[in-house]
């Protein structure tokens, strides 16, 4: 082996990918497809992805679709364009199959924002509440839920729990919060949240309204309540989008991650779409996580098949069974086929 790669090899773990220069005459779009073609794998990637990952992705999705996909996919490697969360996601469901992630620092502020540890104790002091996680969390939360949710089958998820049920939800306050208000529940919410629909600007947003009066302002639950409240549709990534096909109006103000965006406007070239502006002097919002992906660590972590994500078996087997639950109960309302 190159000693360059060898030595980018050893240092993956302290930098989160391989870092190698790439030659800049490569046909990257190329490269990628020939490596799927030949090593059995299939490219996975987010709708946060920027846009040269989406076009060359099998298939793109939110979280329950992804995590669909991940569940169905009969590839021997599964290349995930996604934060560390997703890929974990993949590989709990896959265990015999190689999954990797370009960046492994491409993590998630609303994972984080649930410790296992302090996660742990918390839900001691509700013995008698079960526990639903919103798939934006890690393994060992996972592992201590006992079923996961998506934005996109939440209210379904809660509404199959009986009534009399306690429920804790985790890790995000504001769908939490938004779920409590469509399901009439009280779940006991962690105190987590997405620094990414955190930071929309209420004030910015209503001066965009002002100079574009025909557009609708579509967002995620993620986003604070005063945002949602405003809104005009709210919905997860994926149904944010069927939204905006499907809607006869000709111009929305998106409040999500930007990298949706690319894909309505494959989707609706005629069209509309702007972002939301944060409550900062940028544009519009951005996940730093998400975007540490790019395409030259996409070829390389294909090429050489590292980053790798891997998991102790006992936590894998933990983390699976409110996966299962989930697409279990998904099924059941009609989801997913």
């Amino acid at each position: 082996m190159d000693i360059n790669i060898s030595e980018a090899r050893s240092k993956v773990n302290a930098r989160g990918f391989l870092d190698i220069e790439v030659d800049p005459t490569l046909d990257l779009f190329r490269e990628i497809e020939r490596l799927k073609k030949e090593k059995n794998a299939v490219l996975l990637a987010h709708y946060y992805q920027e846009p040269d990952i989406q076009d060359v992705a099998d298939y793109i999705g939110d979280s329950l679709g992804l995590a669909q996909q991940a569940a169905k996919t009969d590839a021997d490697i599964i290349v995930f364009a996604g934060v560390h969360f997703m890929a974990e996601t993949a590989k709990i469901l896959n265990p015999h199959k190689k999954v990797l992630l370009p960046d492994l620092k491409a993590g998630c502020s609303l994972a984080d924002s649930a410790p296992a540890a302090l996660f742990k104790q918390f839900k001691a002091k509700h013995p008698d509440h079960i526990v639903i996680s919103y798939i934006n969390c890690t393994a060992e939360i996972k592992a201590l839920s006992d079923i996961i949710c998506t934005s996109g089958n939440a209210k379904q998820i809660i509404e199959s729990v009986p009534a009399d049920q306690p429920i804790i939800f985790a890790p995000d306050k504001n769908l939490g919060g938004y779920l409590n208000k469509i399901t009439g529940r009280n779940m006991v919410l962690w105190n987590g949240a997405c620094m990414v629909h955190e930071i929309f600007s209420l004030e910015k947003i209503k001066k965009l309204k002002v100079r574009h009066p025909h557009a609708k302002l579509i967002a995620h639950p993620e986003c604070e309540e005063a945002i949602l409240r405003e809104a005009e549709f709210i919905g997860s990534t994926t149904q944010l989008l069927k939204f905006a096909v499907q809607d006869d109006a000709k111009e929305y103000i998106v409040a999500t991650e930007t990298g949706i965006l690319h894909q309505m406007q494959q989707d609706a070239p005629t069209k509309t779409f702007i972002p939301a502006p944060p409550d900062n002097s940028c544009a519009c919002n951005d996940c730093p996580h998400m975007k540490l992906n790019t395409l030259e660590k996409l070829y390389l972590c294909m090429e050489y098949e590292t980053p790798e994500i891997t998991m102790e078996e006992e936590l894998r087997v933990a983390a699976l069974k409110p996966i299962e639950r989930m697409l279990e109960i998904s099924r059941k309302a009609g989801l997913i086929g």
